[in-house]
């Protein structure tokens, strides 16, 4: 089974280092969770750190004080060497010294591909592994610019310079094309809800309806509904 390694940044087990452990591994301040941490704000079983299809999945055990990774509150979420992990008053490094070396080595050694005009045509049923984005591994939470194109490389998707999150790995035909309506579900609504926007004369304000705002705000919590639900999949059956 994959290892993985945490390092305690901040919090009152500060300077400890929990190398190698094998996963899955559970973190929390109760006796026999994989990690145990001193710290009143962590649950009991905070949070779970497991290995799929080759990548490491951090979920959120329903903790009180919730989990965050890089400042960002998360349900479940993909692990880097370097990431940074908030449980309580404790901040944890995730990777060894050797894992985030080769990271920052891997990420400074890169340049920008070459990148064609997005195609029209559909994707295709099955996603094939998104090996550049992999490559270029980067937090979601950067601000996207208008202006810059949307362009594909290698099988991945480009804002500009960027890669965007790359789709699920090898999705059977019924599952792309569940993601497919649902994608084209929340694509439809934010559509509607905007095509009512107005703009100043100098072009550097607009206006929307309160009601479209309200449908925006709609489609904002249907989609923090979903998040939930892909590492929670029993709320669906509420």
């Amino acid at each position: 089974m994959p290892v993985v390694t945490f390092q305690i940044l901040e919090g009152i087990d500060k300077g400890r280092i929990f190398r190698e452990l094998t996963t899955p591994v559970t973190i929390g301040r109760e006796e026999g969770n994989t990690l145990r941490l001193n710290d009143e704000r962590v649950s009991r079983y905070h949070a779970k750190v497991q290995s799929d299809n080759g990548e490491i999945i951090l979920t959120d055990l329903e903790s009180t004080n919730g989990t965050r990774v890089n400042g960002n509150v998360v349900q479940i979420r993909r692990l880097r060497p370097g990431d940074r992990i908030g449980v309580g008053r404790s901040l944890l490094l995730f990777g060894s010294e050797q894992e985030i070396n080769a990271r920052n080595a891997a990420l400074s050694g890169i340049s920008t591909p070459a990148a064609g005009d997005l195609p029209s045509s559909v994707l295709p049923a099955t996603v094939h592994a998104q090996t550049l984005a992999a490559q270029f591994d980067h937090d979601i939470d950067y601000h996207l610019n208008p202006h810059d194109k949307i362009t594909v490389a290698a099988g991945s998707l480009f804002l500009g310079s960027r890669p965007l999150p790359p789709l699920p790995q090898k999705m059977t035909p019924a599952q792309a094309a569940r993601l497919a309506e649902l994608l084209e579900f929340l694509h439809r609504h934010l559509t509607l809800a905007t095509e009512n926007i107005s703009a100043n004369e100098e072009g550097s304000q607009v206006t929307l309806h309160y009601i479209d705002w309200q449908r925006v705000m709609a489609m904002q919590m249907i989609l923090a509904r979903y998040v939930r639900a892909v590492a929670e999949p029993e709320l669906l059956d509420e």
